[in-house]
């Protein structure tokens, strides 16, 4: 069976052998979505695709041998099933991994040159991801012999921090000012002792959290000490391939045995063994006086995927949020960029006027700002005409989104409603039926049904795996209610605008 829906000759056939197969897939995907969850599918799924089917066997690629391994050993068989409810002729998923392999590493004795101002744009602060970039330090990607003295090494490659996330070009306001203090005071202290440990930073997107995480390897390393800067993906991969080849106690000592470990994006470590031997690894690490960071996109707390015990001890070393940029830092953001593109392009020019429109207009993040600096770059070099207001607020048009209302998550209502009720998320989260619980669990519900576009499945599974008759039943009563009372009205109509504003 191919692509196009026709049977090959050796396609079997048991009444379904027309099946359309793209559409087919479409369906498969929608309900992965609809039965996992919007966070695991877009975390396992999103860049999942059809190759073709043929012979009976589905051949689905992927982006990296990671999402490769984890599907293959968490998803495989539901993948199966889902693909079979919408193909039968379908046996056998077989996964793989698309795409050009990552670029060679140099060659010893060749380092690779990397210039910080190459490119339109030297990264300052609240970047994306940076690229794979070695800088002039030695990497920490280390590979342990098998005890069995085989090529099967452990794979515990730290991921290269970037030439360009420094100290010295990170910009510091009075948003990020104390996670700033805090990172470098840990990476430049003589290693005598852990201090604030762990510390966890945790930051929306685009607010400089993996800046810091980068620019504390960096100065940790001058001073000497042993560094392994790891993603949640990468820690995974490594400890999921050291099972595999049963390496993992090597995986185990060598991980303990560094003088700091950051680790980023943290909320994306899942698996219960994984979960484990990280806590594990974190005790370890902290408990014998070597320093841990790590990052995520929201507190310990909120990190219901994980571990209790592993929360637990994340919050019990500094917890530090990255705020929102003010138009202070904004402004010294955007100067900070618009210098370092002038390394490369002298004759590249903005005002003061067009500058201070840029950093007023665009209020979300670094990243947004990295994006604007680009587009008016282009403009100058491509039409050759100055950049004025006019020029700026054409070519940012599509960045500037953030005076529209603001996009309302589930978990921003959940938390709102518990705090305006003196009652704890994980209260509208449980099976209490308790008056003072179940009346801000289904306001919750039904904020999430007015100010959201989830559906109602959704909305169960976000509120503790409800079914979701009990979102609808929530949803109609307080309809009724607000159309009875006026008091609770005004209530309900106060935290929609808190909610949008």
């Amino acid at each position: 069976m191919h692509l196009d829906g026709s049977m090959s000759d050796g396609d079997g056939g048991n009444g379904r052998g027309n099946v359309d197969i793209p559409a087919a897939w479409t369906r498969v995907k929608r309900r992965l979505r609809a039965e996992l969850g919007e966070d695991v599918f877009a975390s396992w799924f999103a860049r999942l695709e059809l190759e073709d089917v043929q012979g009976g066997v589905a051949r689905l690629t992927v982006p990296t041998r990671f999402l490769k391994s984890w599907i293959e050993s968490h998803y495989l068989d539901r993948v199966l099933t889902t693909f079979r409810a919408e193909a039968d002729d379908v046996a056998r998923i077989e996964v793989g991994v698309r795409g050009p392999s990552a670029p060679a590493r140099p060659n010893a004795g060749s380092p690779a040159k990397t210039n910080p101002t190459s490119g339109p744009l030297t990264r300052l602060h609240a970047t994306a991801t940076p690229a794979a970039l070695q800088g002039p330090g030695p990497l920490v990607e280390t590979e342990i012999a098998s005890p069995r003295g085989d090529s099967a090494a452990v794979d515990l490659n730290g991921a290269p921090l970037d030439a360009r996330l420094t100290f010295a070009n990170f910009v510091v306001g009075r948003s990020n000012a104390l996670a700033h203090a805090a990172a470098e005071r840990i990476a430049r202290s003589d290693g005598d002792g852990a201090l604030y440990n762990p510390l966890y930073v945790h930051a929306g997107v685009g607010l400089g959290k993996t800046h810091l995480l980068h620019a504390a390897g960096h100065a940790a390393r001058e001073s000497g000490r042993r560094v392994i800067y790891l993603t949640a993906d990468r820690f995974m991969y490594g400890f999921v391939n050291a099972l595999k080849t049963q390496n993992a106690l090597a995986f185990k000592e060598r991980l303990r045995a560094i003088d700091l470990l950051i680790l980023d994006d943290v909320q994306f470590i899942q698996g219960k063994s994984i979960q484990t031997e990280f806590g594990h690894t974190l005790n370890a690490l902290i408990d014998s006086g070597r320093q841990v960071v790590v990052a995520s996109d929201r507190p310990p707390t909120e990190l219901e995927a994980l571990d209790e015990r592993v929360r637990s001890r994340l919050a019990g070393g500094l917890v530090v949020e990255i705020g929102g940029l003010d138009e202070g830092l904004r402004a010294s953001i955007l100067s900070a960029r618009l210098d370092a593109v002038r390394q490369s392009h002298p004759n590249f020019e903005v005002s003061p006027a067009v500058s201070a429109y840029v950093a007023r207009a665009i209020t979300a993040n670094g990243r947004d700002l990295e994006g604007a600096v680009n587009r008016l770059l282009a403009h100058a070099t491509l039409t050759g005409a100055p950049v004025t207001v006019e020029t700026a607020e054409t070519a940012i048009r599509d960045l500037v989104k953030n005076r529209e209302p603001k996009r309302v998550k589930i978990e921003d209502i959940q938390k709102l409603v518990a705090s305006r009720y003196n009652v704890s998320r994980s209260d509208i989260l449980s099976e209490r039926r308790t008056a003072a619980v179940v009346k801000p669990r289904q306001i919750a519900m039904y904020l999430s049904k007015v100010l959201t576009l989830r559906s109602l499945p959704e909305i169960g599974r976000r509120f503790g795996g409800r079914d979701h008759t009990t979102v609808l039943h929530a949803v109609r009563k307080i309809e009724k209610q607000i159309g009875e009372d006026a008091v609770l009205g005004d209530e309900v109509e106060l935290l929609k605008r808190m909610l949008q504003d």
